[in-house]
């Protein structure tokens, strides 16, 4: 959703999923290693060409949707929505995470991103969104979310907008997202106000937010200027992802994406 979470940059998929969270996806690999066909893996280890993996990254993804959209299996279904806690992130990364977030993979990826950033960061961002949207607005109806949720809501609300996106309305899935993320950029936004008004305002931060202001400076003396610019950057990375998934739902809703 640049990373200074989920893999650091800023307008790609690396911008995207730098609002996500700031410790780096590689935390959250599955202990067991990957399974992937030996042709793909020498492909990736070996510098294949990049239209190679270009054409690799779009049709996967247009595999994967078509698949589980014109199947009754509900385990085939489960499994591609853990496709990420099962595979590993550096594996989807390494097929998708180079591709435009105007196409079908960059946008999957996206997608797969803010569900494990959720499930991570679950009771920070149930503070966020509280902070970001204290009256039920448009934005907490498109995204589903009642303007007080619990962590379980939280997890909820992003396991059901990735598996919307494979069983419903794609374009309707990353509307969802959309609403979803530029509420918790709003949330960041009203931390960092106080922490610029309140000159140290840590007692009030929530663990997600606590990271984001300490990034990069472990042991130095605290300010609180720069720890508000801090998540002020990675408000605003939610908002370039938000962007992007409500982009996305026009491009597919014109038969666009791919």
């Amino acid at each position: 959703m640049s990373t200074s979470s989920i893999h650091n940059a800023s307008q790609s998929i690396h911008s995207g999923s730098a609002g996500f969270a700031p410790p780096r996806l590689g935390s959250l690999r599955p202990a067991r290693p990957a399974q992937l066909s030996p042709g793909v893996v020498d492909n990736l280890a070996g510098g294949a060409d990049p239209q190679a993996i270009n054409d690799m990254s779009h049709a996967s993804a247009a595999a994967l949707l078509d698949r589980v959209h014109h199947t009754q299996d509900p385990e085939v279904v489960r499994r591609v929505l853990t496709l990420v806690d099962t595979e590993g992130v550096d594996i989807i990364a390494g097929l998708w995470s180079d591709a435009e977030p105007d196409s079908l993979p960059g946008i999957l990826w996206r997608l797969y991103l803010l569900r494990t950033w959720c499930g991570k960061n679950r009771e920070s961002i149930a503070r966020l969104w509280k902070l970001g949207e204290p009256v039920a607005t448009t934005a907490s109806a498109i995204a589903g979310v009642d303007q007080a949720p619990t962590e379980e809501d939280i997890a909820r609300t992003a396991d059901s907008i990735l598996s919307g996106a494979f069983t419903g309305d794609f374009a309707i899935a990353l509307d969802r997202a959309s609403s979803f993320t530029i509420v918790v950029a709003g949330g960041l936004h009203v931390q960092a106000r106080r922490m610029a008004r309140d000159g140290d305002a840590r007692e009030e931060l929530d663990p997600l937010s606590e990271q984001i202001a300490e990034k990069n400076s472990p042991g130095r003396p605290y300010d609180a200027h720069t720890a508000a610019a801090r998540i002020l950057h990675t408000a605003s990375n939610l908002e370039t992802t938000s962007r992007h998934f409500h982009h996305a739902a026009g491009l597919w809703r014109a038969g666009k994406l791919e």
